[in-house]
């Protein structure tokens, strides 16, 4: 018997609900846990929270390729199971997991040996460049598990199961809670590690994610340890993957360079202002987290109804998820608006720190509806398996763009920083415009081609 496929039958707002809370909820403790390793740092001092802000550039950009990957997993293992095609879903799951494999080593390698050199681009010098080098060389060795483990759940998505990552993510946070202050201040045998400690809580945790994580996956009927080493590769399953996830992967990529870029400019202003860019940047993910769990169920739900060419639940889905998120968004404005500066006197509290991040948040929580149209629009052209002109509009807002305006606010016309945030906000709400439009043409263009 066929097992019944809840996501192409159940009542929209609820599936909504119960994809995007537990996601929500584990990204909220995914984005705490982030948050307690910069109360830790900020603790050791301003330099240490900039360090830490370099650093989160560079593991960004190495999670951009887990992005692609990951959606392309979903999506085809999605439509997969739209179709009740059980055996090609086990088929993308195996073939997904050993490209991570793949992709997890090569980018150690890659990072160990660049890692220095990327820093020293960015502009870090001194004592925030000793620190950031001490903590992120650990941090690499966790880029295995962190993305094997971003794998498995990318399959469990597909199922429409959220909650296995959301609980792992809470484990997670509690655990990073007990292991940060051990491992920078020392217990009885554990030496005093300062920034260092940091780092290894992280890297500790990841593993035991990863652990969960795969026997979470074991438990599903989609894979098979013993099948998974026995099996022959097929070329063709890898380049389904690969193309779905490459123009997804660039997009991620750009956004990671494009901070990287952001942060280069920043810097010119000096270390306290990227410390306050990084501070922001934490208020503002804990912010969004609600909307970051709308997309989780915009991808799982459209990638499973279009596998079932149902288009008005397609339909449905994209606007019930921009209602809830413009909602949250404006949530968001209010929020910030009147605790954003108790939240960043949480990491640090130099007037001059505390000054800079909160004009940034606020300026930032305006793009929140920006930001929602991109993401929902981002996960139906991911779920449609037409993402390929999402890394045009990246380059345009991450890159081409942000080097225009940047320089004329830096160099040309050298003006405050503040005018570096309102030039994000015209850059960014101008590309969700025109994505959102476009996504109103590649809709309508697959409902014509498939009622041909």
């Amino acid at each position: 018997m066929k097992k019944t496929n809840e996501l192409i039958t159940k009542d929209i707002n609820k599936l909504i609900l119960k994809i995007a809370i537990p996601s929500s909820i584990g990204m909220f403790f995914n984005t705490m846990y982030n948050v307690v390793d910069t109360f830790y740092i900020g603790q050791i001092s301003t330099e240490a929270i900039s360090a830490l802000t370099y650093s989160f550039m560079i593991f960004f950009m190495l999670l951009s390729v887990s992005f692609g990957l990951s959606s392309a997993i979903t999506a085809y293992v999605g439509g997969a199971l739209g179709k009740h095609k059980r055996n090609m879903a086990r088929l993308y799951t195996a073939h997904g997991i050993s490209l991570f494999v793949i992709i997890a080593f090569s980018l150690t390698i890659i990072s160990f040996i660049l890692l220095k050199y990327i820093f020293v681009m960015m502009g870090a010098t001194g004592q925030v460049l000793e620190y950031a080098l001490e903590y992120t060389y650990i941090i690499l060795l966790g880029i295995f598990p962190m993305l094997i483990g971003l794998g498995a759940n990318s399959v469990l998505i597909a199922l429409g199961d959220t909650k296995s990552y959301r609980n792992i993510l809470i484990v997670g946070f509690f655990l990073n809670v007990i292991l940060d202050p051990l491992f920078i201040h020392g217990f009885y045998f554990i030496p005093a590690l300062g920034i260092s400690g940091v780092a290894l809580a992280t890297v500790t945790i990841q593993y035991i994610t990863l652990i969960f994580m795969l026997y979470k996956l074991y438990k599903t009927d989609l894979f098979n340890v013993s099948r998974f080493f026995k099996s022959t590769p097929e070329i063709k399953v890898y380049k389904h993957l690969l193309k779905q996830a490459i123009p997804t992967s660039i997009n991620m990529f750009l956004g990671s360079l494009g901070s990287m870029i952001t942060m280069y400019f920043v810097s010119m202003y000096g270390f306290k202002s990227v410390a306050a860019f990084g501070i922001g940047y934490r208020v503002e993910q804990i912010i969004l987290l609600p909307m970051l769990g709308l997309n989780t169920a915009v991808i799982s739900i459209v990638s499973n109804n279009f596998g079932a060419k149902n288009f008005e639940r397609i339909d449905e889905v994209i606007h019930k998820a921009l209602k809830y998120g413009y909602i949250m968004s404006g949530v968001g404005v209010v929020l910030i608006a009147l605790f954003g500066k108790y939240m960043i006197m949480v990491f640090d509290t130099d007037t001059e720190v505390v000054d800079i991040a909160y004009v940034y948040i606020i300026f930032e929580s305006f793009i929140f509806f920006s930001f929602i149209t991109i993401f929902i629009s981002t996960s139906t052209l991911q779920g449609l398996k037409r993402p390929f002109v999402v890394p045009y509009i990246s380059f345009y807002r991450q890159i081409f763009m942000p080097l225009i305006f940047f320089t004329l606010v830096v160099y040309v016309f050298e003006l405050s920083i503040i005018y570096l945030w309102i030039s994000m906000f015209l850059i960014i709400t101008s590309a969700a415009i025109y994505l959102k439009l476009y996504v109103n043409k590649e809709l309508k263009k697959a409902k014509t081609q498939t009622f041909k």
